[in-house]
């Protein structure tokens, strides 16, 4: 089972080694600063973020941990999904990184086979391996994808990406069991949400992150979702949270959906009705973790109502979740196109973690 204080103590450590290994790779390799420059100097063009030396420093730090904060989600999602099976094939137990059990030997054997063909690699490709494996399963391309994605803008020096390996395959030295287990058979996730509120002090103080209690949400819910259905019906009803956070409302909303699809359409097979509710769900939020892991969130939350027990077997869901300025981006026009005039010049600009293609 999870222990949710000890692993985010953990993180928190490894956090901050994660952000010094990227920075030393940088500091090792001046293309990856160039390219770094080059965004903040269109950033700063497009009246995105603050010019000057300080502004490159402030851009080039949330970048860096937005980077180092997406290698550590990643591999928690990883953990998640092969501790608790949603990687297995029907006939095989498939461990990348670690795992209970006779999953760790697993993942410690396939570490070796891809590192030992070439001395040269290291456990920075082996972790972008498996995320490159995992993207190719039904519903995580999205979760993976290298075009927004920060951990694939900037990645930690090899040594960085061993503590990242080591950390997720520590044992208890008087017990042999793993030190962090991610086994639940309620596949609950909301441990994530507590994740992205107290991972990184600096991104909970620059997006002033804050879960939303269960009774606010359910308030809320009953006062506007439940309102909209019984108004435009279950076939046309849509919800967006402009500002989703870890994604509990979006949670909440496909639950209460997905069940009145089930009672409107009880011969329907379940991922259907799961995608059914899906695509009533939107989400947008300022920071690409928090994007991150509702995406997530909402994925696992399908696959148990779907009632699939490996992503092998899982419809390809379609999980509505974008990261992006719902302030600044969007349409303002009943035609549907983005307004021009003020926001124009912003609006050809976007940053590399941002999903411009939604953005309408």
């Amino acid at each position: 089972m999870i222990d949710e204080q000890h692993l985010r103590e953990g993180l928190q450590r490894l956090l901050r080694d994660t952000e010094s290994a990227i920075r030393e790779r940088i500091s090792d390799d001046p293309s990856i600063e160039a390219h770094l420059r080059e965004r903040h100097a269109a950033a700063v063009r497009a009246g995105r973020t603050a010019g000057s030396a300080s502004g490159y420093n402030s851009f080039a730090d949330e970048a860096i941990t937005q980077s180092a904060v997406h290698w550590l989600l990643g591999t928690v999602f990883i953990r998640f999904l092969e501790d608790n099976g949603w990687l297995d094939e029907r006939s095989k137990v498939v461990s990348w990184l670690a795992g209970p059990g006779e999953r760790l030997g697993i993942a410690k054997g396939q570490r070796t086979l891809f590192l030992r063909p070439d001395p040269a690699l290291t456990d920075r490709d082996y972790l972008l391996y498996i995320f490159g494996e995992v993207a190719k399963l039904p519903g995580m391309a999205g979760l993976f994808d290298p075009h927004h994605n920060p951990l694939f803008q900037l990645g930690p020096a090899a040594q960085g990406a061993a503590k990242i390996v080591e950390f997720f395959q520590k044992v208890d030295p008087d017990t042999g069991a793993l030190v962090h287990d991610f086994t639940d058979p309620e596949h609950g996730t909301r441990f994530l949400g507590d994740l992205y509120q107290n991972l990184s002090e600096s991104a909970r103080k620059r997006y002033a992150l804050c879960q939303t209690p269960g009774f606010v949400i359910d308030f809320i819910l009953d006062r506007t979702l439940t309102p909209a259905i019984d108004t435009f019906g279950l076939d046309h009803v849509r919800m967006i949270d402009p500002s989703c956070g870890s994604g509990h409302f979006l949670l909440a909303a496909f639950s209460r959906l997905f069940r009145l699809w089930q009672q409107r359409e009880p011969a329907t097979n379940p991922p259907a009705l799961a995608q059914k509710a899906l695509d009533a769900v939107h989400g947008v939020d300022l920071n690409p973790f928090a994007a991150e892991i509702s995406r997530f969130r909402l994925l696992i939350a399908a696959m148990e109502a779907s009632g699939v027990v490996t992503l092998r077997d899982a419809l390809d869901f379609r999980i509505h979740v974008a990261a992006g300025d719902s302030l600044l981006h969007g349409s303002r026009k009943g035609g549907g196109g983005i307004e021009r005039g003020l926001f124009e010049d912003r609006l050809q600009f976007f940053y590399e973690t941002e999903d411009e293609e939604n953005g309408n």
